[in-house]
């Protein structure tokens, strides 16, 4: 490796880099994909080795880092004797060295796929004539035979057969299988050369331009090989690897972890499933993600080193990044992956709590990792009032401040120690502080894409509106599956010509109503459909006043068909709910300008 470089760049031979494929010595990291090169591709690749065109570089990692270590697997189609420790991982260059490797070095029928990807399998031939026709197309020179060596027309009918090593002699197809083994080469060599005796020399030309203008290229062939040095980090291999990916396919640090604690046998993916199964019988957890909770784990796995680092001053930073997830060492994982699990399932009663019941309703996934970690390490003190009341307002400054949008890591690991600090008489925590809701966001807050949307129906609900129709509290008719939803409180079709769209489509017009309530309300002006509710389901005005009160809506300017009354009072309203739910006021003495050119047209149709 040269000086301050942790890579070198040189070429290999491709019989050599094949038969180190074929005896273990590179293999792949066990986070690589398979392999589904079809036949086009692989005729295509055997074409330009045949004219010694390029195939591009490929990257491999020297093993030996015991910080480093990936489960390695043998390319595809190979099974080794017995398990074998690799010098060399293959990182990019997979799906052209296992074409290479199936097609010239297996013996075997190469197990591809055709244009329609049904599977089939091919033998690659040679079809010398138009190989050393230089006007002939080389790729049609490349032809691929099924296992039984029999080319067939659409009738089924044998058009060329190649079934044994003298007919694929007379009919004049050379096995690219031969081109490494030098026995059988000079074997069939000898026989085409001697098969027909008036015409020997005619066919030693014939093969001896054969051998310089194929055979030799591929035996000759020489390919650029980038190579990792062993003390490159991990991270750094995990970037390489996503840059050069030509599949485009982001390779998530789940995957890489597997690989990772596969090596000592541990079988990550296998773990997380039965969490998974677990975690999502929650509803309002059936978003989460793996990812999510090996970030979770790595909070408190980073927590625990700083807490217990001889010196406080050097005390190692909490943090849950994409390089310490990668850095979490199998011990810690085992240590905090069921207490991490136990916090994912109190943090998901903990939100319904707050009357949010699915992963629809959730305003942020991402809240949720923070929220565990903290519940994991309060353990019981979690469930007196004191520290639920600290924790629901620091959620909903989360939700309100929009706060966990982006990248938020960072905000991750300081909300866990902020959070326990301030728990424990501390400062409030900066996610708190920096906690603030505009009123003129109501106007703005139009779909489920908003966090502050979602939590805005959350709080309706959890302080307990009732159906319009049946006088149930909501979340009894949202239990007994009554599909309720976010609809219009002056339906869109009264609003129009009448009310300013983004007045008509914000929140402050919404609220959660049952579908069969919805069908009666229907287009219908709010004096209408209340009348046509109240007989129908015999309510009394009274009832009737109490229940829209539950919704926080003023019954007079809804009778009276009052839309800049009902708005304003409900604005306020929803304003003081917020207030609420952060502890903290919003601030109305600033006289805001409110474009409506930048919202989304996309609006749900409620």
């Amino acid at each position: 490796m040269a000086t301050g470089t942790s890579f070198d760049s040189l070429k290999k031979q491709l019989p050599g880099l094949l038969r180190d494929l074929g005896d273990g010595t590179i293999q792949l990291p066990d986070f690589q994909r398979g392999w589904i090169w079809d036949d086009d591709h692989i005729r295509s690749l055997l074409a330009s080795v045949s004219r010694s065109f390029p195939i591009g570089a490929l990257m491999v990692l020297e093993t030996g880092n015991p910080t480093v270590r990936f489960r390695p697997r043998p390319v595809e189609g190979l099974t080794l004797p017995s398990p074998q420790e690799p010098e060399l991982l293959l990182l990019d260059g997979q799906q052209r060295l296992t074409s290479l490797f199936q097609s010239l070095l297996l013996g075997q029928p190469v197990q591809t796929r055709d244009a329609r990807r049904k599977p089939i399998k091919r033998w690659y031939y040679v079809d010398m004539a138009k190989a050393l026709d230089p006007e002939a197309d080389r790729e049609e020179a490349i032809v691929g035979f099924p296992e039984d060596r029999r080319l067939r027309n659409f009738r089924g009918e044998v058009q060329i057969d190649c079934s044994t090593p003298d007919l694929e002699r007379a009919n004049g197809y050379f096995p690219l299988s031969l081109v490494f083994d030098n026995a059988a080469l000079f074997q069939w060599q000898q026989q085409f050369i001697s098969s027909v005796p008036e015409a020997i020399t005619e066919r030693l030309a014939t093969w001896t331009h054969l051998y310089q203008e194929i055979i030799e290229r591929f035996q000759k062939y020489e390919v650029p090989v980038i190579s990792l040095g062993k003390e490159t980090p991990k991270e750094a291999v995990c970037l390489v690897f996503e840059k050069v990916n030509t599949g485009g396919v982001v390779l998530t640090v789940f995957e890489l972890l597997t690989a990772t604690y596969a090596a000592a046998d541990y079988l990550l993916r296998d773990d997380w499933r039965a969490r998974e199964q677990r975690l999502k019988v929650h509803k309002v957890l059936e978003g989460m993600q793996s990812d999510d909770f090996l970030q979770a784990v790595t909070l408190l796995a980073s927590w625990d080193r700083r807490q217990n680092a001889p010196n406080a001053d050097r005390a190692p930073g909490i943090s849950c990044k994409r390089k310490d997830i990668l850095d979490l060492d199998l011990e810690e994982y085992r240590r905090w992956a069921e207490p991490a699990t136990r916090a994912f399932e109190q943090a998901a009663r903990f939100v319904h709590t707050q009357n949010i019941l699915t992963g629809r309703d959730l305003p942020y996934r991402t809240q949720l990792t923070p929220l565990a970690a903290i519940l994991a390490l309060l353990s019981d003190r979690a469930q007196t009032y004191g520290v639920k009341e600290l924790l629901s307002r620091w959620y909903w400054c989360g939700v309100f401040g929009e706060l966990y949008g982006g990248s938020i890591e960072t905000r991750f690991a300081r909300d866990l120690a902020d959070v326990l600090g301030w728990i424990d008489g501390g400062p409030e925590p900066k996610t708190i502080v920096d906690a603030s809701f505009s009123p003129g966001r109501l106007l703005t807050l139009r779909t489920r894409n908003s966090a502050a949307y979602k939590g805005l129906f959350a709080l309706v609900l959890r302080d307990g509106c009732l159906d319009f129709r049946s006088g149930e509290p909501i979340e009894v008719a949202q239990f007994f599956d009554e599909s309720v939803d976010i609809h219009h409180i002056f339906p869109k079709a009264w609003c129009v010509d009448k009310v300013d769209r983004s007045h008509m489509e914000s929140f402050v017009n919404k609220t959660a109503i049952a579908a069969r309530t919805n069908r009666i309300i229907g287009g219908n002006a709010p004096s209408v459909y209340l009348a046509k509710l109240q007989s129908a389901a015999g309510i009394s005005t009274e009832r009737m006043d109490e229940t829209l009160r539950s919704h926080l809506v003023e019954p007079g300017s809804l009778r009276l068909d009052d839309f800049e009354a009902f708005f304003a009072q409900r604005s306020e309203d929803l304003l003081g709910r917020i207030e609420k739910a952060m502890g903290k006021p919003v601030l109305r003495d600033r006289d805001e300008a409110f474009d409506d050119s930048d919202l989304d047209d996309a609006y749900e149709a409620a």
